[in-house]
């Protein structure tokens, strides 16, 4: 079995900087991608930024220039820096890891996401 848990979420105010990690454990083979989710409520769970096996990485537009994203392979850890939060950041956000626990066995597993609020 594969366990995602997140961390680093809180209350901040707009215009703040905060920082969310995940971490990812158990039987792991290989990861070939990690990737940070937000829902809102009342809207779809969409991608905030994601980065594969060779460290490409993809950013939604509403974050390009003020998030980054970072993977520690080594210990299978993802990070999110957001930075100039704004209001409508705020959201839970959940860290999603593309993971073959064999050789030819895969599945995708999300942790239980942290809360992130960005006070206006």
């Amino acid at each position: 079995q594969v366990q995602v848990v997140e961390s680093g979420g809180g209350l901040v105010q707009a215009g703040g900087s905060l920082s969310v990690s995940c971490s990812v454990s158990g039987t792991i083979f290989y990861i070939v991608s990690m990737g940070w989710y937000r829902q809102a409520p009342g809207k779809q769970r969409e991608l905030v930024a994601s980065v594969n096996s060779g460290r490409g990485t993809n950013y939604a537009d509403s974050v390009k220039g003020r998030f980054t994203i970072s993977r520690d392979s080594a210990n299978n850890a993802l990070y999110l820096q957001m930075n100039s939060l704004k209001f409508e950041d705020t959201a839970v956000y959940y860290c999603n890891a593309y993971v073959y626990t064999t050789r030819s066995t895969w599945n995708e597993y999300w942790g239980q996401g942290t809360q992130v609020t960005v006070s206006s």
